[in-house]
């Protein structure tokens, strides 16, 4: 029994910590900024590559109306690109431009920036190691969601 008020404790901890977190590194973005959605496809397509819109709201577990939505604005804004695919040319596969990656990057330094900043005033070395031991596990979870 104790394992499982362990492992509620843990969820209900994580999810408002994680929450807090992402919610401030957001307020620090400029209005008119990617919204998380938008973010979390360009990420995707950068890290993983070129992808169709079916799979990417696998991933995303959104629905296809709602990929096709969040695809939409971003090839607007010029941040993704459709092409065929090059195995099957009845399908259509989305890479993320330049652009993408420097909006990315950009957006990345900045929260890393910030999240490093207080990590180096506030956290000892203890407490950053402990933190990067950690980040395994949360991926994981991440992953497993």
């Amino acid at each position: 029994m104790e394992a499982t008020d362990d492992a509620e404790r843990a969820a209900a901890g994580l999810r408002l910590a994680v929450g807090r977190i992402a919610r401030r590194l957001r307020q620090q973005h400029a209005v008119g900024d990617l919204a998380l959605s938008e973010v979390s496809v360009l990420s995707r397509l950068s890290q993983d590559g070129p992808e169709s819109p079916s799979v990417l709201a696998d991933l995303e577990r959104v629905r296809p109306q709602a990929m096709a939505n969040t695809l939409a604005v971003l090839e607007e804004r010029g941040l993704v690109r459709r092409r065929p695919d090059t195995a099957d040319g009845r399908r259509v596969v989305l890479t993320a431009t330049e652009e993408a990656e420097r909006v990315l990057l950009d957006r990345r330094s900045e929260s890393v920036q910030r999240l490093t900043t207080v990590l180096r005033q506030d956290f000892d070395e203890a407490e950053l190691g402990r933190l990067l031991t950690l980040l395994p596990l949360l991926e994981r979870l991440a992953e497993r969601l």
